[in-house]
């Protein structure tokens, strides 16, 4: 069997980009743009950011990168000067694009979920053949020409994240993935510091998402969200076709139940008016519409019925985002729910509105980080999470920030578990107001801190890992 075809040579990556060889051609299999994580035979994009990435072009050519490309000529051997290189890296993304014929393309959006709702979508579009898709959270003006510019020539299926934190960012990379199938899982108040016009301006970012969509494209939308009339408007404006879900009659994809299980969930629905019942690894409540979400934009991306529902029931909670485990901590096991990657209004309702549906042999308690970026209205949005906290049935409630302070301050005083300026000086607390039976879930912004509380709490773990103990 013939080698395959490398993913980009130096002389496709010249052509894209207009970048002009210097040293001997080369073949990449792989795309990095940082030094730390090069491998053998990627090509070193070299960015400018808070560190330059030309220092570290010799580096990344030293653990064996196949070649480089860089602003400026001699900055070492095997190296492509276009000029740009991130634009360069845009080009190649544009390119990889067109070459690959038969793929089509899906894109995620929304305020919350949708990096698990696009990571969901991958595991099916891999499970029916050559597909490509977002890592982690690459959604951004290099996250998604980076993903694209990694896609196989023969990729069938591909799934883009894209995100924002102010207006006018989606546009110009939906336009770049040109998906034929969009999703926005909701729209909340999230970033809403940066939008005059708060979750208003937000709900007309994520709509921009429609501006990439090729013709006769499909918009898959959350008809429970109570933006869905400005998206549905701004999606037929775009001449998409509309795809819904939700839990009201009419939509393509009904939620009609949810039931928690131990091994996650079991989600009653009607797709298209036919009526099933499926299992999901998650737990989340949740996830019974973001489920429905995903059956609909595999539908879309030529995926049949059977593989979705298998994808579904494969399906695991990502670290830091509802990913439980249980720790046999030496006062007794109880069962961790690490939501500590990001927080916000409407994801902080789901996780209390979950948390408060587990059965538990102990207590029920959250412990909280600060949520960010929430602009003028943070301390409200804060403040209000209390009243979240009781209605929940939620035991017990430790804090840590400067802005948990306000829902710490809200909450009665027989659930208050603790409270700390910083997520560091929380975690000995939480450590030690544990016990057996409890079910915890840990939930804040990446910026505050929260992993730093789970992961304290999983070093007692006296099974696994570092945290044994005889």
């Amino acid at each position: 069997m013939a080698d395959p075809a490398p993913l980009w040579t130096s002389s496709e990556i010249e052509a894209a980009t207009g970048g002009r060889l210097e040293g001997a051609p080369f073949e990449s299999n792989g795309i990095s743009i940082d030094s730390r994580s090069v491998e053998a035979g990627d090509l070193f994009v070299a960015l400018a950011g808070e560190r330059d990435g030309h220092e570290f072009i010799d580096g990344a050519l030293g653990k064996g990168a196949a070649g480089s490309l860089a602003n400026k000529s001699g900055a070492g051997s095997r190296i492509i000067v276009p000029g740009d290189t991130l634009m360069a890296l845009e080009a190649m993304g544009a390119a990889a694009r067109e070459r690959a014929t038969a793929a089509k393309r899906g894109a995620v959006t929304g305020s919350v979920g949708k990096t698990s709702l696009t990571q969901a979508i991958k595991l099916g579009l891999e499970m029916a053949g050559p597909a490509h898709g977002s890592v982690k959270s690459y959604n951004n003006h290099i996250g998604v020409p980076l993903t694209l510019a990694r896609m196989p020539r023969d990729t069938r299926r591909a799934i883009f994240e894209i995100g924002m934190n102010h207006a006018d960012e989606i546009r110009p990379l939906a336009r770049m993935v040109r998906p034929h199938a969009v999703a926005v899982s909701t729209v909340g108040p999230v970033h809403t510091e940066n939008f005059p016009d708060g979750e208003l301006g937000v709900a007309r970012a994520k709509a921009e998402i429609f501006a990439g969509l090729e013709p006769g494209g499909a918009a898959v939308l959350n008809a429970d969200n109570h933006w869905f009339e400005l998206l549905k408007d701004e999606a037929h404006a775009a001449g998409a076709r509309l795809l819904t879900f939700g839990s009201g009659e009419g939509c393509d994809a009904r939620l009609t139940g949810f039931r928690a299980t131990n091994q996650g969930a079991e989600v009653s629905a009607t797709l298209h008016g036919k009526a099933m019942t499926f299992p999901i690894r998650q737990s989340g409540a949740h996830w019974g519409l973001n489920s429905l979400a995903v059956l609909l934009m595999l539908e879309e991306l030529d995926i049949d019925l059977d593989t979705a529902l298998a994808a579904l029931a494969a399906f695991a909670p990502l670290a830091g985002r509802g990913a439980e485990r249980t720790i046999a901590a030496p006062a007794g096991a109880f069962v961790l729910i690490d939501e500590s990657y990001n927080a916000n209004p409407v994801s902080l309702q789901a996780a209390f509105h979950t948390l408060g549906t587990r059965a538990a042999k102990g207590r029920r308690i959250a412990v909280l980080t600060d949520m960010l970026e929430l602009g003028p209205e943070a301390e409200h949005f804060h403040a209000q999470g209390a009243g979240m906290a009781v209605r929940a049935g939620v035991d017990l409630v430790f804090c840590a920030g400067p802005l948990m302070k306000f829902l710490w301050d809200a909450l009665p005083p027989t659930r208050r578990g603790g409270y700390a300026l910083t997520a560091a000086d929380l975690a000995p607390l939480v450590v030690q107001g544990v016990g057996a039976g409890d079910v915890v879930m840990v939930k804040g912004s990446n910026g505050s801190k929260a992993s730093a509380v789970a992961a304290a709490l999983a070093a007692l773990d006296c099974v696994d890992g570092a945290g044994a103990r005889g």
